[in-house]
């Protein structure tokens, strides 16, 4: 039995998108932390040193990690199921009308965010902190992100029925906006927030015509090919005749010309999610969106 397990979990992370993945890795984090924590529970309690991010600057520049390994870090079964099930709902979104490539980006710039804002208010507002765990911070990156694409998404929600997500992040912001002038987990709700001014700051600066995630996805992507074993494509020197570099340029000019007009077309259909949502668009115009999505 264990092995049909293993198996469909390895079918399913090789065969899954990016929030698939990263749901896949926080549920065995969480799973190898909760049975540490279990079963040598005094163990534990130093060893989650060494993964949670610090409040100490001292503590940090001597566990630099911690910045990557306290975002897949939970210790509470609700605590990794709630993120789990919104990473689940609005990463689904996010790789829909921005791409796959940019979730895991994504992700990990706005646990980033979210970790220096827990160390600024920790050390130079007066807040109370220990440390940090848990992926809040780079899901609700992925919240802001969604409802700033397409502000009128419509999701159904249990006993509330439909729901456009601008109102979901607009509840996520009030509440935790609050949650900074109380007394339990004003460090995290500080970090939360910064999750979600990066994922918000991230669309803005995209509609502008800059993503700012290139850099991280030429590195993933880069990675991925080391671990694949994929080897760097060599430059090669082809002797071209006048007829064959007159076709090559035709031929790169209509692809520039079929790229812009593509382009153009996604442009109007991401203005019309933003004013009526995804589930106006047409089949033809989903399969525009998922057809440049592949690109």
């Amino acid at each position: 039995m264990m092995n049909s397990i293993i198996e469909d979990i390895k079918r399913s992370f090789d065969s899954g998108n990016m929030i698939t993945r990263l749901i896949i890795v926080n549920i065995a984090v969480f799973m190898f932390l909760a049975l540490f924590n279990a079963f040598l529970p005094s163990v534990y309690t130093s060893f989650s040193n060494w993964i949670y991010i610090p409040s100490s600057p001292i503590k940090l520049l001597t566990r630099p990690w911690t910045i990557l390994t306290h975002m897949f870090a939970h210790l509470g079964m609700w605590h990794m199921a709630f993120n789990m099930l919104i990473l689940y709902w609005f990463g689904r979104i996010v790789g829909d009308l921005l791409n796959d490539r940019r979730v895991l980006p994504l992700y990990l710039l706005g646990g980033f965010a979210g970790a220096v804002a827990y160390f600024l208010v920790t050390n130079f507002a007066g807040v109370t902190g220990g440390n940090a765990h848990g992926a809040s911070a780079a899901v609700l990156c992925i919240v802001a992100a969604a409802a700033w694409t397409s502000p009128n998404y419509t999701v159904r929600l249990l006993f509330l029925g439909d729901v456009k997500i601008k109102w979901i992040a607009a509840a996520v912001i009030f509440v935790n906006v609050l949650a900074t002038q109380g007394n339990i987990n004003t460090g995290g709700a500080w970090g939360h927030l910064g999750g979600l001014a990066f994922g918000a700051y991230y669309v803005w600066q995209l509609r502008k015509g800059s993503d700012i995630t290139e850099p991280m996805q030429d590195t993933i992507n880069w990675m991925a090919d080391k671990y694949n074993g994929i080897p760097k494509k060599e430059k090669t020197s082809l002797k071209v005749t006048h007829v064959a570099a007159k076709k090559s340029s035709i031929k790169k000019q209509r692809t520039s010309t079929n790229s812009t007009g593509l382009q153009k077309q996604v442009d109007i259909i991401l203005d019309k999610i933003k004013v009526n949502g995804y589930d106006s668009l047409t089949d033809e115009e989903k399969e525009i969106l998922f057809t440049a999505s592949k690109k």
